[in-house]
Order: C-alpha cells, then structure tokens, then sequence
C-alpha cells in the first residue's frame, strides 16, 4: 500500500473526531475516570475532566487509553483487511470489490451528513453494534475508576469497540485494503486522525467539547468528509477526467479506497 493512501484516511478520522466530541450515537469521549453506571452504555456518557487529579499521570493515562482504542480499531480493520484478502479467489471478485467501492463511499457521504446533524442514519447502523457492545460492555466494570495506565490501557482496548457509524465508515475502507496489514495501516491511520481531539477531551474535558459542537465547526468537518465520498462515487461512476488514465495524481491521493 501506497502510504500517501493513508492520508486521507488520516483526514476523515481528524474530521470525524468531532462526532466524538459531541457524544453522538453513545461515543465515548471521557478519556478520564469514567462514572461506573455509563460502562451499561445505556445513556450517553458525560465528560469528566481531569483537572483534578495530579497533573502528572494525565498524559500517562490518556496516552494509555488511545493505545488501547486504536490498537483495537488495528485489529477489526486487520480482520476486515483479511476476509477481503482471503476472499481473492472468488470467482466475482471484481463485481465484490466494486460494490464495496461503491459503499465505501457512499458511507462516507453518510457521515459527512451525520456530522453536519443533516441525516441521522448511521445511529441506525450503530444501534446494531450494540449487540456486540452489550457483551463487552459488563468487563469494563472491573476497570473503573481507571486509575492505572494498564487500566486505562484495557479500557481503552474494550471501548475501542463501542458502536460508531464513524469507525464503521472506515472499517468499509479497511476491507478493501486486501490484506490484513493494510487494513491495520488505514485503521492506524484513521485512530492517529482521532487522536488529537481525543486527547484533548482526555485533559480538558468539556471546554473542548463546547468548542468542538459549533455548527461552523460540524458543517466543515461534514462537508470535508462529504468532499472524499463524492469524489470517490464520482471515480467510480467513471466520470471524464475523474476516473481511468485521465485520473490526475492528487485524485489518487484523496481518493480513500484504490479504484476497483
């Protein structure tokens, strides 16, 4: 895989995190000790600020959780990754692969809306995840308060999990990669976009939630993510100039998924 690939992929996880900020679909963005009644995930979980506990430890845990929630994304999109990979052999390959092309994208589209509050349906998507998230959901009791970093490491890994039409959009990516690893490098990717904004929620709580929920600051991040779905169901549609050997280099770039 091409590593310039992985940049956007780094771009619509930078963008996206603003869902997280905003709690939508039940997205944890508590990096810090997390009240022991939201691990049921049955109302959405309030930041908690880490103002006060010693200054010391923050970065240590917070750094402990993001290593835990993106060495899961690592995983599920190595699974995703894989099962395209082992599925070189059908015989319809080509049609497979074109039609996740075309979800792929279009799932982009989806969260470029659902982060400008324009259409909710990927929380549709995420109430199926929830299936998953209810057996999970019971071990992370034993981890709170995280107060360690291995706790927080943990925690980490099992909220990696929680259902997010946002980590589901990318994952849509992941499987096209072709093999495990190159799924891992785009979910990689993907969780280090997170990063910065869960990291500040990590060590300043709400004042960077407000910040982040303003309309202007939504609709940018939606319209940004809107721009790499358009653009990729443009390519796959075969538009002139878009798609084939009329593709300029800055298209292969920004497109998010290689062209079936």
């Amino acid at each position: 895989m091409n590593t310039a690939q992985l940049l956007p992929v780094f771009v619509v996880g930078l963008a996206g995190s603003i869902h997280c900020a905003g709690m939508c679909g039940g997205i944890v963005t508590a990096i810090s000790v997390v009240p022991a009644q939201a691990a049921t995930h049955r109302t959405p979980v309030r930041i908690v600020s880490m103002d006060s506990r010693s200054n010391g430890n923050d970065a240590l845990l917070v750094l402990a959780y993001n290593t835990g929630r993106i060495g899961s994304y690592m995983l599920a999109g190595a699974l995703a990754g894989g099962l395209a990979g082992g599925a070189r052999s059908m015989a319809a390959l080509a049609d497979v692969q074109l039609g996740f092309y075309w979800l792929a994208n279009l799932m982009l589209v989806a969260l470029g809306l659902y982060l400008m509050n324009a259409w909710r349906g990927l929380a549709r998507l995420e109430q199926g995840g929830r299936l998953l998230w209810r057996r999970i959901a019971p071990a992370t009791r034993s981890l709170l308060p995280a107060d360690t970093p291995a706790k927080s490491l943990a925690l980490g890994a099992l909220w990696g999990w929680l259902p997010c039409g946002m980590v589901y959009s990318a994952l849509t990516t992941a499987l096209l990669s072709g093999s495990a690893a190159d799924g891992a490098a785009m979910m990689l990717a993907f969780g280090l976009g997170t990063l910065p904004m869960l990291t500040a929620l990590g060590l300043l709580g709400a004042r960077v939630a407000q910040t982040m929920q303003r309309r202007p600051m939504r609709i940018g991040a939606g319209l940004l993510v809107l721009s790499f779905g358009v653009l990729g169901l443009a390519r796959a549609a075969g538009v002139t100039g878009v798609t084939g050997n009329l593709a300029p280099a800055w298209i292969e770039m920004l497109c998010l998924t290689p062209h079936a």
